[in-house]
């Protein structure tokens, strides 16, 4: 098989597990619409999946798809397969897909070290992380420092929503108007939601960055967590519920039928 094959198995196996973890998310989260002891983010489901019958094989699927995920996006980034180019928005664009690909990497190393050593040792790197956010917050200006991470969920957001609103993944999809009538609406349906999600990350670090305590920052489980609380709560979570999974629609659908530019220099076929 060669390099430019492995490529595209790697890319497409990608998309899958994103699509499944987003999955495993959303059905809890609509769980949790009714038990609000539910996990609501992907590091409490991975916990929950793993105690499941089958969880360390599922698990084990999720990390390899993860780690292919993330070495795809560097590659998207990297290389510009996708031809964004090198103006200001592409750039934007490329930095935010290698973002990605650290984050699906180091969610993959979690998931890997639940695998190798348990839920119970796994916990325990809290405490690192927690100390560590503490010395970084201990600056006098750390409240800006957390405005400005603040803006990066907030520039996905936005983009999520542009891009669902408009269907711009169209342009990335190869399939016939027959598969396009459905997958079309539960996608747009699916980057919106998942915009929303992210947008409320960013009032929420934005809003206690005048006050941050050394904790965990804000992340998927608060910003669920914040539409439960509203007054009908449980019908906004439902809501976000079905919008993630619609959004592992989508990341399925790009499973099968994105395309996947293999014209890279420097990768022979």
């Amino acid at each position: 098989m060669s390099t430019q094959q492995n490529l595209v198995i790697l890319a497409r196996g990608g998309y899958a597990a994103r699509g499944m973890l987003y999955l495993i998310i959303g059905i809890f989260a609509l769980l949790a619409a009714q038990d609000s002891t539910k996990p609501k983010d992907s590091h409490r489901s991975l916990e929950a999946l793993l105690a499941q019958p089958f969880g360390y094989f599922l698990v084990g699927l999720v990390v390899a798809g993860l780690l292919a995920f993330a070495a795809w996006r560097v590659l998207q980034a990297t290389r510009d397969v996708d031809h964004h180019g090198k103006d200001l928005k592409g750039l934007t664009i490329r930095t935010g897909l290698l973002a990605g690909g650290l984050v699906n990497g180091a969610l993959a190393f979690f998931a890997l070290g639940l695998l190798v050593s348990g839920i119970k040792s796994s916990g325990s790197s809290g405490g690192k992380t927690k100390d560590w956010l503490a010395h970084l917050l201990s600056w006098e200006y750390s409240n800006l420092l957390v405005y400005l991470i603040a803006l990066i969920p907030l520039g996905v957001g936005i983009a999520h929503i542009i891009k669902g609103w408009k269907a711009s993944f169209e342009k990335y999809f190869e399939a016939d108007e027959d598969v396009m009538r459905y997958v079309r609406p539960v996608s747009r349906f699916g980057l919106m939601a998942r915009g929303v999600v992210f947008i409320e990350i960013a009032v929420l670090l934005a809003v206690s960055g005048s006050a941050y305590q050394a904790m965990d920052p804000p992340g998927m489980k608060e910003a669920l967590d914040a539409l439960q609380n509203l007054p009908a709560g449980w019908l906004a979570l439902m809501t976000m519920a079905f919008g993630l999974i619609a959004f592992s629609v989508y990341s399925f659908s790009e499973a099968f039928w994105r395309k996947i530019n293999m014209q890279i220099p420097g990768v022979c076929g």
